[in-house]
């Protein structure tokens, strides 16, 4: 090499290092040939940790969400303005938005590069501006004047007075999270931490480093019960939870005692547990998908929310509240349903609850401009198949107005058919998986691909 040529591989060298961005590159095979000192910091790693290695026998990826390096190399296309987030070798969780592109030469893809920023650090603000908006709700905030709802609402202000576990029962979208968040802030646990995590979809190792935290060459990573000493998490669909790591979530409860993953001491920590379920706890642990002894312990409270479809005399009320949601969020002046509105959404099953009645709200509104009353035809035109499903499919289909391209109209009657199905089977994963002739992991797939969880959860 001449000295002109290591002159301007020092120069490469120095601006790498200097820019304020992630560089990552690897080579057709996956192996970091690129690492520099902000894609260091932002993954809290060191260079001798991912050069020369292969990225796979570095991070972890969900399945469901892989490496945007590796996928650049595999399509040979560009993935831009991508969030991602993944796990590096202490099992610390990193989030980015990557711009990642794959490297040609003489038509030959040699490697990906990816440029990142991280937003670890946003996240976590927003999670705490989430949290301090939470902090106001109180079971007034709470709409719901049925009967099943009101005896919902007695026994959540009942469970408030105590310091026992409690198991919300309902469907997706009847607003667990909502009532185990008045829990909290109700109680006398409400100046301390309330914390919220997802059972389903993540690998054990990462789940048990994200509940209970980790201790590998001398460096410690905290879990959420850690974190929320003094406070309360909310463990949303609690069956998904592997028996294993149900079998150590039932000895904390014990014992307010644990055991980090890799780790020897014991750790402390007072936590009050909230659990939820879609499904039939009972069923759950007949099919051994719920450990007995652990259902024991968490359904000291347990409170069974209504589905929409058994507290009709609510939903008018629930959509003049997101109606006010909808004012603010988009300076509009609406002031309420038309009757045919009305009529439509009585008479309708409302599979999504009241996560899908707020969904229709939003979306509805987000369209609209002066109109004071919201009529069928401000409507979503998918959600207007469904109300009417013989005489709307076929203006679903044609009505040029509303006409949508294939792919389109074929995704709609993909989630409308695995929302059918996750509602016909309880929203147990594993059976509507098997009744689809999908794996689990397919079906979690386009449960967060369609944001079908998060829709209704």
């Amino acid at each position: 090499m001449n000295r002109d040529m290591e002159t301007l591989l020092s120069m490469y060298e120095q601006i790498l290092e200097m820019i304020d961005l992630g560089v990552h590159a690897v080579d057709q095979h996956g192996k970091t040939v690129i690492y520099n000192r902000k894609m260091r910091d932002i993954e809290g790693m060191n260079i001798e940790d991912v050069l020369d290695k292969n990225i796979l026998d570095v991070f972890r990826f969900n399945p469901e969400q892989p490496s945007t390096l590796l996928e650049a190399l595999r399509t040979g296309e560009s993935i831009l303005n991508k969030q991602q987030t993944y796990f590096n070798n202490k099992g610390q969780a990193v989030t980015t938005v990557n711009q990642t592109h794959p490297l040609q030469k003489d038509g030959r893809i040699i490697g990906a590069v990816e440029i990142a920023k991280d937003i670890t650090k946003f996240r976590k603000l927003i999670q705490e501006h989430h949290q301090r908006k939470e902090a106001g709700r109180t079971f007034a905030d709470i709409i719901g004047q049925s009967e099943a709802m009101q005896k919902a609402i007695r026994l959540a202000r009942h469970a408030a007075r105590s310091e026992a576990s409690v198991l919300l029962i309902g469907e997706k979208g009847t607003g667990k999270d909502l009532l185990a968040s008045c829990i909290h802030y109700e109680s006398e646990r409400r100046a301390k931490p309330f914390f919220a995590q997802t059972c389903l979809s993540l690998p054990d190792d990462w789940m048990e480093t994200m509940l209970f935290g980790s201790e590998e060459d001398g460096e410690i990573q905290p879990g959420l019960f850690e974190q929320a000493d003094g406070g309360t998490v909310l463990l949303d669909d609690i069956d998904s939870l592997s028996l294993p790591l149900q079998q150590k979530l039932a000895r904390f409860l014990q014992e307010k005692q644990f055991v980090r993953a890799h780790g020897q001491e014991p750790v402390r920590a007072d936590v009050r547990l909230i659990a939820s379920t879609s499904g039939d706890p009972i069923d759950a642990v007949q099919n051994g998908e719920l450990i007995k002894s652990l259902y024991y312990q968490i359904a000291v409270h347990c409170i069974v929310l209504p589905p929409l479809r058994e507290r009709k005399e609510d939903i008018l009320p629930l959509a003049i509240h997101f109606i006010r949601q909808g004012n603010e969020r988009y300076g509009l002046h609406v002031e309420g349903l038309g009757d045919d509105v009305q009529e439509a959404f009585l008479a309708y099953s409302w599979p999504g609850n009241v996560r899908e009645l707020e969904a229709v709200m939003l979306e509805t509104m987000a369209t609209m401009e002066q109109e004071q009353t919201i009529t069928l035809a401000h409507l979503p035109a998918p959600f207007r198949a469904k109300l009417a499903p013989d005489e709307a499919k076929t203006d679903f289909l044609f009505d040029t107005e509303d006409m949508l391209p294939l792919d389109k109209y074929m995704e709609e009657v993909e989630i409308y058919y695995i929302r059918k199905a996750l509602q016909h089977h309880g929203f147990n994963i594993t059976k509507t998986a098997k009744a689809l002739g999908l794996s689990r992991q397919n079906l979690q797939y386009r449960i967060r691909k369609y944001q079908i969880d998060k829709e209704w959860g």
